[in-house]
């Protein structure tokens, strides 16, 4: 995002204005707590669930998912 000059009577913060911004786009902000895949337990979860998905009907469910996910559009600013 260009950085722009805040105008000396403009009351809003940089993320005052960003977060308005985006909530003209539609967008809302949401805070959620996720596994950390830094953390060598989660490889070995995700392991595991894979192999448990292998083979099965929900496996092409969750890979065209993942795929759809991907291919998300993207806003370049």
């Amino acid at each position: 995002m260009p950085r722009t000059k805040r105008k000396p009577d403009d009351p809003l913060s940089k993320f005052q204005r960003y977060r308005r911004a985006q909530e003209g786009k539609g967008m809302r902000l949401l805070r959620v707590w996720v596994p950390d895949p830094r953390r060598p337990e989660f490889a070995k979860e995700a392991e595991r669930q894979a192999k448990l998905l292998r083979g099965r009907a929900e496996e092409q469910e969750a890979l065209d998912f993942i795929e759809a996910a991907a291919d998300w559009p993207r806003e370049v600013e």
